[in-house]
């Protein structure tokens, strides 16, 4: 990517930027397309989802929305946009998450975006950083965001 190289922090300089923004990403469409593809590969086929029509008539959503779980999944990719790589980290790994919140549902065709604040990073060994990010998946022209998450990655150092 583009960029990214150039925003390249040591794990020293991540400690001292705990607390603070490292990165929002750009906007991403989430469309009916992705919809449909997210909903056939984890089977969940709710109307809400993948029938634009009765969605619209039968939910106050005024159209299909999608998966929550979809929104939550990407923060890879809005992750990797937005977050400065770690010096030295030959792996990194999803540790999970302490709290997941879905605040407002995405409507098909909205555009989403990433925000991270690194909220902590501890050191489990020598080789090993756990970093702790308050993310937010915020929603074009929405003052609330899709969701909130407090979501912890390790970053696996040579």
């Amino acid at each position: 990517m583009e960029g990214r190289e150039a925003r390249t922090l040591s794990v020293d300089d991540l400690k001292e930027r705990v607390g603070t923004e490292l990165g929002v990403s750009g906007w991403r469409l989430v469309d009916q397309d992705t919809i449909d593809r997210f909903a056939a590969v984890t089977e969940d086929r709710q109307f809400i989802h993948v029938d634009p029509a009765r969605a619209a008539a039968e939910t106050p959503f005024g159209g299909a929305i999608a998966h929550g779980f979809l929104t939550l999944s990407l923060l890879s990719i809005l992750a990797q946009e937005a977050l400065p790589a770690v010096a030295g980290r030959v792996m990194g790994i999803n540790y999970g998450f302490d709290r997941v919140r879905f605040l407002s549902p995405v409507r098909a065709g909205a555009r989403v975006r990433g925000r991270f604040v690194l909220a902590g990073l501890t050191m489990r060994s020598s080789g090993e950083a756990m970093l702790r990010y308050q993310v937010s998946v915020e929603i074009e022209g929405s003052e609330k965001p899709a969701l909130s998450a407090d979501w912890i990655t390790l970053a696996v150092l040579a």
